[in-house]
């Protein structure tokens, strides 16, 4: 029998934002959610596909928040990477539940709860077809778990990183406004930076800019969507390149 079409990439890193396990709800966890994501997550690792995932925790707690409330930055940033942890465990649960073997990972050690990240132990688990998922953010205060993602995408060289989100991709105006907001299908590094866009922080840009990862970006709560990106289909918006830089983008900070 002839073979099906194959997946575009070996090895990815997910990166989901907390706001995403919130579901309508807008705070805390909804188990339904994590199903769904658990479900897609499934779905691309049955091909294949060596998955990592990196989960913001903008849910239960932002740093950066309790920093503009007071608070000092760094206790504030520790809270925030505890937080992506009970997110991580939440996950993990999801898709152990389905038959998934799933390793979290923490920059913090926790060991009574999850590994510590160990780059060469975390790359073995995604040969055996384990799923991981890297927690605690970089393990350090005053960096973004959009970092995060970047940095261990990096370390274990995966092919793409994901930046799943609650709109298309991004567009040349606000979308929520402006009717006429067209979807970018492809941007380059320096346009995001150049144009200060909230795709993400502009250091996790310059770490994929500079390991020559591809990001893409697109809408997590379409069923199937992940498969679609791992398939390599043109869906959402897809940043590589060095290029020349072009007018002002905007997306939805997730």
């Amino acid at each position: 029998m002839p073979e099906g079409p194959r997946p575009a990439y070996r090895r990815i890193v997910l990166k989901l934002s907390g706001e995403a396990l919130a579901g309508e709800r807008g705070y805390g966890i909804d188990p339904a959610v994590v199903d769904f994501i658990a479900g897609e997550v499934r779905e691309v690792a049955g091909l294949g596909v060596q998955v990592g995932v990196v989960v913001g925790a903008g849910n239960i707690w932002r740093g950066a928040s309790g920093a503009q409330e007071g608070m000092d930055r760094a206790t504030a940033d520790y809270m925030g990477m505890l937080a992506t942890t009970i997110n991580a465990l939440a996950l993990q649960d999801g898709l152990e539940k389905m038959g998934v073997a799933t390793r979290v990972q923490t920059a913090i050690e926790m060991r009574q709860i999850a590994e510590p990240f160990i780059r060469r132990r975390a790359v073995r688990h995604l040969e055996k077809g384990r799923v991981v998922i890297f927690a605690a953010g970089t393990g350090n205060p005053y960096f973004t778990t959009d970092t995060a993602a970047a940095l261990r995408a990096a370390e274990i060289e995966a092919d793409v990183m994901f930046k799943a989100t609650n709109e298309e991709g991004v567009y040349d105006a606000d979308p929520r406004t402006d009717g006429a907001a067209r979807l970018l299908a492809r941007l380059t590094y320096l346009d995001v930076l150049r144009m200060g866009l909230r795709v993400m922080d502009s250091t996790a840009v310059s770490l994929c800019m500079e390991n020559r990862i591809p990001i893409v970006v697109f809408n997590l709560a379409r069923r199937g969507n992940i498969r679609r990106a791992v398939m390599g289909e043109p869906i959402g918006t897809r940043i590589e390149g060095q290029g020349e830089g072009g007018e002002e983008r905007w997306t939805k900070e997730t």
